[in-house]
């Protein structure tokens, strides 16, 4: 895990190692957050939000970037706090309870239209690959698998509440991508199914309740805050003068 500006509080392997498609020589991807010093943010230019890198794969949001992310049912953002256990590498106290407070994010329209709009970005990113050349079939079949484990991650999501980031199946799910590779319109269906369902009620309340996450955030401020040192002298400003 590379440095982060402040303190990593959460963080894990995510990506196609968490679910279920890794073989030998795939990368591993790493997601995570980060609270920056609070007194970062009392100055002119706020911390960045972001830091990421490629050596190795790995991605770090400062905790309120994370939690908006997150509030918007983001795929990607959200699976950090659905993860099996032995995928986490960084789980502090503040990470704990995170987890406890996951089921607050989530609401049916934001997860209705995060995982369908991205599993119909991956169906218009196959459709743009040329698959008569060897390179382009593969990254074609992989559009094609994140486009299957979207719909049915979405979906399970929307009807039970619970966010499952380990695929009980990956086998048949690469093997679907890789027909679907070959035919691009067979995942059309799929993708009509899952609108179908996610257009039934679910388990999953019509808006998220920011409420938890505001008080996470305040107790993460408090806990990555440093007083000045007591005999810091005091920068006092001089009285506006009255207008005559």
């Amino acid at each position: 895990m590379p440095p982060a500006p402040g303190t990593v509080l959460l963080a894990g392997v995510v990506g196609s190692t968490a679910y279920g498609f890794a073989h030998a020589g795939s990368d591993v991807d790493r997601l995570g957050l980060f609270a920056a010093p609070t007194e970062d943010f009392h100055g002119l230019h706020r911390p960045a939000e972001s830091q990421v890198t490629t050596e190795p794969d790995t991605t770090l949001h400062e905790a309120a970037k994370w939690c908006r992310l997150a509030l918007t049912c983001n795929p990607t953002a959200s699976e950090l706090v659905w993860l099996p256990a032995d995928l986490y590498e960084v789980r502090s106290p503040l990470g704990e309870e995170l987890i406890a407070i996951r089921g607050s994010f989530l609401s049916a329209t934001a997860v209705r239209n995060s995982y369908l709009g991205y599993a119909d970005q991956q169906f218009r990113k196959l459709l743009g690959r040329d698959t008569a050349d060897p390179a382009g079939l593969r990254r074609a079949a992989k559009h094609a698998r994140h486009l299957v484990r979207l719909t049915e991650q979405g979906v399970r999501l929307h009807e039970t509440g619970e966010n499952v980031v380990r695929l009980p199946d990956p086998e048949r799910v690469r093997a679907l991508g890789d027909r679907i590779a070959e035919h691009p319109a067979a995942a059309e269906p799929l993708l009509a199914a899952a609108a179908e369902r996610f257009a039934r009620p679910g388990a999953l309340p019509p808006a998220p309740d920011p409420r938890p996450a505001e008080a996470w955030l305040r107790r993460v401020r408090a806990a990555h805050y440093t007083p000045p040192a007591q005999d810091a002298p005091l920068v006092r400003t001089p009285p506006v003068p009255a207008a005559r």
